[in-house]
């Protein structure tokens, strides 16, 4: 009892901090303000140790979404952790990683950005290997392994700052612009970027990091670490928005978005599907903040983690009812039984698709319009749009293969009456899911700009959501056909991540593994073992046994060494 209070304590302190962040977030933006704190620590010298802190409107609506969407899963967590033994660690795990998020968050100082950061990968890979097997601590190395590329290049970029007399980036990127290395500081903030968010060629570790328990999956997924990568190159966006590197930033992008999209038309993990779907966002985030669009960019950050966070948490409620299996082909006609979930997951769908009037809608469509505006060509329109097309093709097949395919006989015995605690946390994430893009458009945009159009490329959003339906059902009869050899030619690429597992994990290990066995098979097993360990204790066992017989105690030994020793001293006294 005292844990479940302590969990709605918990819960009870980010919601009131996240509302008080919001309210302030808007006042700062209609009074077009920005609040340094800069708390002196010791100085000497000249030189002076002080801690910086940014309060912006853009910080601000941050941390009050991230604290919400991490209130309603500490509510959330209070049910789906019942039964957990360790309830109270997994508590002050995700309050830390709530910790390091708002630290990263309000920092404009590189160093204090490293703190909040690295918090955010050791906290991260506590939680995915909180279930202890073989699976869960793989997948929390090539996490933490590949945010450790990431580190090293903000550690590398503090070392290059050096050179401006300051770590507060925040005040130097208009004179770092004009600078001649702009372009070191720029490609390391990148690379730190990419990999946090997970960006081709760092995107393994995204499904992987799926062995973590669902509600920390809600909170990851939809506004802490992965976009903790976005929301730094949005703050560098400054120095970096006329730049080569955005164009390449968002070719990446671009590739991340169809190559996520596809992935999950072939996937069957419940869990991997919406973190792919995550990734498909992700890169959606990237491709306009490269076109220059960071303020979009930021705001399509803020919709999608609403819906997102709702999707896993629905999807944590449906893993429970199946005793623990997340493939989709053993769930169905859920719909009949658990109504309010099917609700919610429904809505959190269509609002990943842009249905209309929804979350999504309001920045998705945006986004994409915005596109048309945008000196592109025509293969990046193509990426940009076919990807959505894929994102709507995905979240249908899910839906129909857990909600309205036939009733399973494995699900017979398994489902059970939804929960009032976790009902209510996705009650509350629904209606920030249906709400949140209207109103963040009012108070982010307040003057409204035309963006005119033809009707045909006005009604191509649409047109591409009605092309993924069909898409979809493509997908469900490829598979139905039950003709594996069409089946396994089309996933063995496309369904596995473009081989990016195999590459990250084995492929960067292979020659180093390769050589280790070598050496081990040329050194400790051949002529290593007969040159020096044969040698030497063949040697030592030998003198240990001349040794040996000086302990025997006979009587010719002891006369032995007295002539010995006589023989000696009158050599001596002879010399």
């Amino acid at each position: 009892m005292y844990l479940l209070n302590l969990y709605f304590i918990s819960g009870l302190i980010l919601l009131i901090f996240s509302l008080l962040s919001l309210i302030t977030g808007n006042y700062l933006f209609y009074k077009d303000l920005s609040v340094f704190y800069e708390y002196e620590f010791f100085s000497l010298n000249s030189s002076e140790l002080v801690m910086v802190l940014l309060f912006d409107w853009m910080s601000m609506f941050f941390i009050g979404v991230v604290f919400m969407i991490s209130s309603m899963v500490v509510f959330y967590s209070q049910s789906y952790m019942y039964m957990d033994i360790n309830k109270n660690r997994f508590l002050i795990l995700v309050l830390l990683f709530v910790m390091s998020m708002m630290f990263m968050i309000i920092s404009p100082n590189l160093i204090s950005i490293l703190l909040g950061w690295d918090g955010l990968g050791l906290v991260s890979y506590c939680l995915v290997i909180y279930y202890q097997n073989v699976k869960s601590y793989n997948a929390g190395m090539i996490t933490i392994l590949s945010n450790r590329v990431g580190d090293a290049a903000i550690l590398m970029a503090i070392a290059w700052m050096i050179n401006y007399g300051s770590w507060n980036f925040y005040f130097y990127q208009i004179y770092m612009k004009n600078d001649l290395y702009m372009y070191i500081i720029g490609i390391l903030v990148i690379l730190a970027g990419i990999t946090k968010s997970a960006q081709i060629p760092f995107s393994s570790w995204l499904p992987a990091a799926m062995a973590a328990p669902t509600p920390v999956s809600a909170l990851v997924h939809s506004s802490t670490l992965v976009t903790a990568g976005v929301y730094l190159l949005i703050r560098f966006s400054v120095l970096l928005e006329d730049s080569i590197l955005f164009k390449m930033l968002m070719f990446l992008g671009m590739l991340t978005m169809f190559m996520s999209g596809l992935g999950a038309n072939f996937e069957f993990d419940l869990k991997k599907i919406i973190a792919l779907s995550t990734l498909s966002q992700l890169g959606l985030m990237m491709t306009i903040l490269g076109a220059g669009f960071s303020n979009l960019a930021f705001f399509h950050l803020l919709t999608h983690a609403f819906f997102k966070s709702l999707l896993f948490l629905c999807a944590g409620v449906l893993i429970h009812s199946f005793k623990d299996t997340q493939d989709i082909r053993n769930m169905g006609n859920i719909i009949k039984f658990m109504p309010m979930v099917s609700t919610y997951f429904n809505i959190s769908n269509l609002a990943l698709c842009g249905a209309p009037f929804l979350a999504g809608f309001y920045s998705k469509d945006l986004i994409l319009e915005i596109m048309f505006l945008s000196n592109l060509n025509i293969i990046s329109l193509f990426f940009c749009f076919f990807s959505t097309g894929l994102t709507v093709s995905y979240s249908f097949r899910l839906l129909y293969w857990s909600f309205f395919s036939n009733f399973k006989l494995y699900s017979l015995f398994n489902l059970h009456d939804e929960d009032s605690v976790m009902n209510k946390s996705m009650f509350m994430l629904m209606l920030m899911s249906v709400m949140v893009g209207s109103l963040l458009m009012w108070l982010i945009m307040p003057v409204m700009y035309m963006i005119y159009i033809p009707l045909n490329l006005k009604l191509l959003v649409l047109n591409v959501i009605f092309m993924g339906l069909i898409f979809s059902y493509l997908f469900i009869y490829v598979y139905k056909l039950k003709n594996w050899g069409i089946w396994f030619s089309l996933s063995s690429f496309a369904g596995s991540m473009w081989f990016l597992p195999m590459i990250s994990t084995y492929g960067v290990n292979f020659l180093v593994l390769k050589g280790g066995m070598l050496m081990k098979k040329s050194l400790d097993f051949g002529w290593l073992e007969n040159l020096l360990f044969v040698n030497i204790s063949s040697n030592l066992i030998g003198a240990s046994g001349v040794m040996q017989k000086f302990h025997m105690n006979f009587i010719k030994i002891y006369l032995m060494i007295f002539v010995m020793w006589i023989f000696m001293l009158m050599i001596m006294i002879m010399i």
